[in-house]
């Protein structure tokens, strides 16, 4: 099944980076020769939407995001993806 994500990259690692950050072997083997990227679904929030969110006491999310291109930290990207075998990671297609 798919869907769109809209978010916020706050990291990205390169294939070639693997060995240098301490990934899960799950997702190194997942993700392959793809990118790795961590992004704050949603969007940028706003100040307003991050003091909201703490008083509700409800996180934004984080999503791992599997991509084929490049994504830099701080772009904000709106993708369709599909779940993989491991919570909160998605492959986009």
């Amino acid at each position: 099944m798919t869907e769109r994500i809209e978010a916020e990259a706050i990291h990205a690692v390169a294939p070639e980076e693997f060995g240098e950050h301490d990934l899960d072997p799950e997702l190194e083997s997942l993700a392959g020769d793809r990118h790795v990227v961590v992004c704050r679904r949603g969007g940028h929030p706003s100040i307003f939407e991050l003091a909201w969110a703490m008083l509700r006491r409800k996180p934004i999310e984080p999503v791992t995001l599997l991509v084929e291109e490049r994504i830099r930290e701080g772009e904000t990207v709106d993708v369709t993806v599909e779940e993989t075998s491991i919570d909160g990671v998605y492959r986009v297609v």
